[in-house]
């Protein structure tokens, strides 16, 4: 009797650690939201999607007189709606870059404007600096070292982006610029070194509306958007 105890034993075993190997397997096979690169939050590079656990990076230079590229750019000037002002440039975007895709690009523009708002409250030239241009940098910087200066803090709280649309899309050259207008509701106060409040209201949300304007070369391998223009609504 013994021996046959050990002999169930031996099988319960054996059939646990079958079970256990299977559910690792099940597991370590997959692909998780984690083990994907963080990208960039403007810039979307061109994608393979047929699977979507797997990324694959194709060329900025790709021939764009292909046939490939040509149906594409008409494919899409037939989608967008002839009476809306940008419409024309995000054609002439997708023929010089047929990576572009307006949808993607303003999803992309919205995270990287939470992303700049931010990181000017906080201070962070070095997120900025990877996201403006030189001469937009040095506007931002110059009022993060006067606030140094003043020995003031910002806070900044975005409560929500009511909206974030493409009013304005052209080619300058090789250079692709696209205009978004930002709607949010956000929270600033900006304190002395002895805390006390010396601009906005904790307790009062504010609706802002920004207009930015991003810049690529089309023909850079360089896959980066950068900010090249800020101006508030007319």
């Amino acid at each position: 009797m013994g021996d046959g105890f050990q002999f169930l034993d031996i099988v319960l075993f054996a059939m646990v650690a079958a079970f256990l190997v299977l559910r690792l397997r099940s597991v370590l096979g997959k692909k998780t939201g984690h083990q994907e690169p963080r990208q960039d939050p403007v810039s979307r590079r061109q994608q393979d999607t047929n699977d979507d656990g797997n990324v694959v990076e194709l060329p900025n230079n790709r021939n764009n007189d292909a046939p490939d590229t040509q149906a594409a750019a008409a494919d899409l000037a037939e989608s967008l709606d002839p009476n809306d002002p940008p419409s024309a440039g995000i054609t002439q975007i997708r023929i010089a870059d047929n990576t572009f895709h307006p949808g993607e690009f303003a999803g992309g523009a919205r995270g990287a404007f939470e992303i700049i708002v931010q990181a000017f409250a906080d201070g962070d030239a070095d997120t900025l600096k990877n996201l403006l241009a030189d001469d937009v940098f040095e506007n931002f910087n110059d009022a993060i070292e006067a606030r140094k200066e003043a020995d003031e803090t910002l806070e900044t709280t975005i409560i929500g982006i009511k909206s974030a649309d493409i009013i304005e899309a052209e080619m300058d050259g090789t250079n692709a610029a696209v205009t978004m207008k930002f709607v949010s509701e956000q929270v600033n106060v900006t304190r002395d070194s002895e805390d006390r409040i010396v601009d906005g209201d904790p307790n009062q949300v504010t609706t802002i509306t920004d207009i930015w304007t991003f810049s690529r070369d089309t023909k850079s391998r360089d896959p980066n958007w950068f900010l090249v223009e800020t101006r508030s609504q007319n």
